[in-house]
């Protein structure tokens, strides 16, 4: 029985079960990758289930994560990166707003956004103050 369901009639815990059921599935994933703001967890062939309960849906990944730290030059976002090295990769986007909203070239962009660890706002302060 489900914690917190205890008066529940078996009827309707039948029905609740049901429906979840009916709103789950399988998702053929490759790879699943989690980022935070320090590192990435990284599962390969995980077994991924998609539900939907209440018009909220939710993912279960089950699988073992690697971790690898931000910038380590193994990810997996497709080209578009101006990073170079061991630097963290910087989103073309990332640079051409920093270019736009500052006033000037790509190339000052992108070297005011590796001095600001790829924070567009702190870059386009940098930039705008300088």
């Amino acid at each position: 029985m489900m914690p917190g369901m205890g008066r529940m009639n078996p009827r309707m815990m039948k029905k609740l079960q049901k429906q979840l059921k009916q709103s789950t599935e399988e998702i053929d994933a490759t790879e699943v990758i989690i980022r935070t703001p320090e590192k990435e967890l990284y599962f390969d062939a995980p077994s991924v289930t998609a539900m939907e309960m209440m018009g909220q849906k939710s993912y279960q990944v089950v699988g073992e994560p690697q971790e690898r730290l931000l910038g380590s030059g193994d990810t997996a976002a497709g080209g578009g990166g101006a990073g170079s090295g061991g630097a963290a990769k910087i989103p073309a986007e990332d640079v051409a707003l920093v270019a736009a909203q500052a006033g000037v070239s790509e190339d000052t962009a992108l070297e005011a956004l590796r001095e600001c660890n790829g924070e567009p706002a702190e870059a386009i302060i940098q930039l705008m103050e300088g």
